[in-house]
């Protein structure tokens, strides 16, 4: 299916590009979640009229986001979870974790920005991870896993 991205995204295209992607991504991602419309002569006239438009909401979009990662890059969290003896937790932290910890900091940012390569993590120490608040914009954060001994 032919495409017209509405805003960035990676491994695609940015603003304005026309690709061709499988029928299912475009029905059920790009489309619903409003980053793209079908490539048709109607839409793509429609297209070029908001074009200023679009461009200068993704430069507001990337220049929050640079702000809001300047405050956050480099930021150190703590979460306490149960583990036993040998440093391994007897349930995970997880992306759910680690959002309401930032939210309990004052940093709002959604569950889909945080970027857990190994999945959840499953040891007691210190652990580096990216969180991706724009496309562009990619921010590191150490999350100290804490562990309560079982009384």
């Amino acid at each position: 299916m032919q495409i017209i991205l509405l805003e960035k995204v990676i491994n695609l295209g940015d603003l304005g590009a026309v690709v061709k992607v499988k029928d299912g991504y475009a029905r059920n991602f790009l489309i619903p979640q409003g980053k793209a419309k079908r490539a048709t002569t109607v839409n793509l006239a429609e297209f070029e009229k908001r074009r200023a438009e679009l461009e200068a909401a993704q430069s507001a979009a990337l220049v929050g986001a640079r702000e809001k990662g300047a405050r956050l890059d480099g930021l150190m969290i703590q979460i306490a979870q149960k583990a036993g003896v040998d440093g391994r937790l007897f349930g995970s932290v997880t992306s759910i974790d680690i959002v309401d910890s930032l939210k309990a900091q004052g940093f709002e940012i959604e569950r889909s920005m945080v970027r857990l390569p190994q999945g959840p993590l499953k040891q007691v120490g210190d652990h580096e991870l990216a969180i991706a608040l724009h496309s562009d914009v990619v921010v590191h954060i150490k999350v100290s896993v804490l562990g309560e001994t079982q009384q």
